[in-house]
């Protein structure tokens, strides 16, 4: 919704103070369908080009995923260490061996399903559970654990910033695509040399517009929308380190409770729940 509000503002104030101050736009919007076709296609061309089909394919969703509101909100993180909690606490309590079933078949594990913001989340049913089978396998400590983790929420972050990289590529390349559209439009000004100063003035005005479109779109919408993806993908991998964080703490010994409170800690202050607010709700379920 931001994004259009954003995009809503900026063309508002940028035509209507055009407008307001004398100008025309009857030549840019004359132009514009021609303009935006030849800047559009060279986009798309070099875009195809630069990017491999994982990487489009994670383009397209995240410009989707741009469009669409947080689900990083107090209320999921609440959700989340309460279910880590419930799990540690029938560890400790039973042993590790008794979350083995939670662990292999969590689909079929009351206590994700109790959790069905969260326990429906493949990504982070996937993570949590891989984890947990090595803490019940006994096969490694707590700083190998940690090692791996560390290996795979970089993973993640480089999977996700590529992305972020192709949409920038694209922004830094729409001026150039705009430039060559303008030469594009010189070139045919100048076939047509005889023409009386007004229609050549035209002409050139159109030939212009190319320049406009492709900064425009450049610092207005494709690097806003860069920016945005990068910060809907640093919301993602801090909810990996929240869990990283509760399970290595357990692992040192700490109990479930203290656990917990480790990976609050670590959320961003405008999402994290206070110590109140999680023990009640962890209570509450």
């Amino acid at each position: 919704m931001f994004v259009i509000i954003g995009w809503v503002v900026t063309l508002g104030l940028l035509f209507g103070l055009f407008i307001a101050h004398g100008g025309n736009v009857g030549p840019i919007i004359k132009a514009l369908p021609w303009e935006m076709g030849m800047i559009g296609g060279a986009t798309v061309g070099a875009f195809l080009v630069n990017n491999q089909m994982k990487v489009i394919k994670a383009t397209m969703k995240g410009l989707g995923a741009c469009f669409k509101g947080s689900k990083y909100s107090k209320a999921r993180y609440m959700e989340l260490l309460a279910l880590l909690f419930d799990i540690l606490q029938k560890a400790r309590k039973e042993g590790l061996m008794a979350i083995e079933k939670d662990v292999e078949e969590p689909e079929q594990s009351e206590i994700f399903k109790k959790y069905p913001t969260v326990g429906s989340d493949h990504h982070v049913v996937e993570f949590i559970t891989d984890y947990l089978r090595m803490m019940v396998s006994g096969n490694l400590n707590a700083h190998e654990i940690e090692s791996i983790m560390d290996s795979e929420i970089e993973t993640h972050h480089h999977e996700e910033h590529a992305a972020v990289s192709a949409i920038q590529r694209v922004a830094g390349g729409l001026p150039a695509f705009g430039i060559v559209a303008a030469v594009l439009g010189v070139i045919k000004t100048m076939g047509s040399v005889g023409q009386p100063p007004a229609v050549l003035g035209g002409m050139i005005g159109s030939a212009l517009v190319g320049t406009f479109l492709g900064i425009l779109l450049a610092y207005a919408f494709a690097e806003p929308l860069a920016g945005l993806l990068e910060q809907k993908n640093e919301e993602a991998g801090k909810e990996l380190q929240c869990i990283k964080t509760v399970l290595l703490a357990s692992m040192q010994g700490y109990n479930p409770s203290t656990a917990i409170e480790f990976g609050r800690k670590v959320l961003y202050s405008t999402e994290r729940p206070t110590f109140g607010e999680l023990e009640a709700h962890v209570k509450k379920k």
